[in-house]
C-alpha cells in the first residue's frame, strides 16, 4: 500500500487520473503538472484538505492559494463578479499561464483566500492538469509543488525530491513547458493592475484591455510576491555580465562557485561548475529552476548568476533571480 500511496506516476492514463480523483475526493494531496510548473493540489472546497498544503510546503496560513479550474465556465462558482476586463483576459489567455484575481464567491475557503477578500483563478493549459481538472469536476488548489520560498518543480522527480511523502500522488506529464509560475492580474474597481509577471508580458495583456498598472500598496496579496522567494539552498549572487568571467579567474574562493550563464565558460574559469543557459528568455525560463536544483546539490558556496537582460521579454527572470537572491527570515525562507 505505501509504494502504490507514494509513487510517481510516469504514465498518466484514464485509470491514473481516476486514482487521482478518488485521493483528492478524500481529502488526499495530488502533485500535478501545468504548463508552468507543478502544482500541490488539494480539493478547494474541503478546509481539511487544503490545511495539508500550508503543512506539506511550510506555507504560511495568509499566504493565498490559486484555485485552478477546468474552463471560464467555473468561474462564477468562485468570483462573486467577473468584471469585462477579466472576461476579455480569460478569452484571450485562457487556457494558459495567466491568473486573474477577482472579488471571491461567498462560498470560498478563507484559507484559500488568505482571509482576503479576493480569489486567485487559473485555467491551465497542460493537458494532464485539464484531464485531472474536467474529471474532478471542482476547483484544485495548488501552489507548486515545494517547501514554501524554495525553487519550483518543473519536473515530476523535483516535487519527490522536495515533498517525499507528503504528497499522495505525483502525476507524471514530464517538463514544464513555461518553467517559471504564472502572470498575476488583478481585475477589480474597473482597472487591471499586474501583480506579478510571467509568461505573458505586460504589453500582451495592454493588447487586450487597454491600460494595465503596476502593483499598488493596496493591492491584494498574491503567491511569490514575498522579497524572498524562489531561492535554493545555495546563496545566489546576480553579477553584471562584464564581471562574470573575472569573478571565475581572481576570485580566491572561485573553485567552490558554481556559476549559471549565458555563455560558455572561459577557457581559464576555476570554478566548481558552470552551467550555459539558453539565450533566449523562453529558453532560459524553461530551464532556469531546473539548473538552479541541479547546481545547489554540488556542494557549492555559492552560485554566481549572469545578471539578465532588461526588457519585459526577460521580467519575469529577472524578477523570480531578484527574489531569489534575497534573503530575508522574516519572508519565510
Amino acid at each position: 500500500m505505501g509504494e502504490r500511496r507514494h509513487a510517481v506516476m510516469t504514465a498518466v492514463d484514464e485509470r491514473t487520473i481516476d486514482d487521482a480523483v478518488r485521493r483528492l475526493e478524500s481529502g488526499e494531496l495530488v502533485a500535478f503538472p501545468t504548463e508552468t510548473v507543478y502544482g500541490l493540489g488539494a480539493d478547494a472546497s474541503n478546509p481539511a484538505a487544503v490545511s495539508r498544503i500550508f503543512a506539506a510546503k511550510g506555507r504560511p496560513a495568509d499566504h493565498p492559494l490559486i484555485v485552478h479550474l477546468a474552463s471560464a465556465g467555473q468561474v462564477p462558482d468562485w468570483a462573486r463578479d467577473f468584471p469585462e476586463p477579466a472576461r476579455k483576459l480569460a478569452q484571450a489567455f485562457w487556457p494558459g499561464p495567466l491568473t486573474l484575481v477577482l472579488p471571491r464567491a461567498a462560498s470560498v475557503l478563507d484559507e484559500v483566500t488568505g482571509g482576503q477578500d479576493t480569489v486567485a483563478l487559473r485555467v491551465p493549459a497542460h493537458p494532464v492538469a485539464q484531464a485531472l481538472l474536467r474529471r474532478f469536476g471542482r476547483g484544485i488548489a495548488a501552489p507548486s509543488a515545494n517547501r514554501f520560498g524554495r525553487v519550483s518543480p518543473t519536473r515530476a522527480a523535483h516535487v519527490r525530491d522536495e515533498l517525499g511523502d507528503r504528497v499522495g500522488l505525483v502525476l507524471d506529464g514530464g517538463e514544464c513547458e513555461v518553467g517559471l509560475e504564472s502572470t498575476i492580474a488583478a481585475c477589480g474597481d474597473g482597472r487591471v493592475s499586474l501583480l506579478r509577471p510571467g509568461r505573458i508580458t505586460l504589453a500582451e495583456l495592454e493588447r487586450v484591455v487597454g491600460r494595465v498598472d503596476p502593483a499598488g500598496p493596496s493591492v491584494p496579496r498574491v503567491p511569490g510576491s514575498l522579497r524572498s522567494h524562489y531561492a535554493p539552498s545555495t546563496p545566489i549572487e546576480l553579477v553584471e555580465p562584464h564581471l562574470i568571467e573575472r569573478r571565475c579567474m581572481g576570485d580566491p574562493v572561485a573553485g567552490r562557485l558554481a556559476v549559471l550563464a549565458r555563455r560558455p565558460p572561459p577557457a581559464n574559469a576555476r570554478v566548481l561548475a558552470w552551467r550555459t543557459m539558453p539565450a533566449d528568455p523562453d529558453g532560459f525560463g524553461h530551464e532556469l529552476y531546473a539548473a538552479l536544483r541541479a547546481l545547489d546539490g554540488i556542494a557549492a558556496s555559492r552560485i554566481l548568476v549572469e545578471a539578465v537582460p532588461g526588457g519585459e521579454a526577460w521580467a519575469a527572470i529577472r524578477d523570480r533571480l531578484e527574489r531569489a537572491s534575497t534573503r530575508d527570515l522574516q519572508d519565510g525562507t
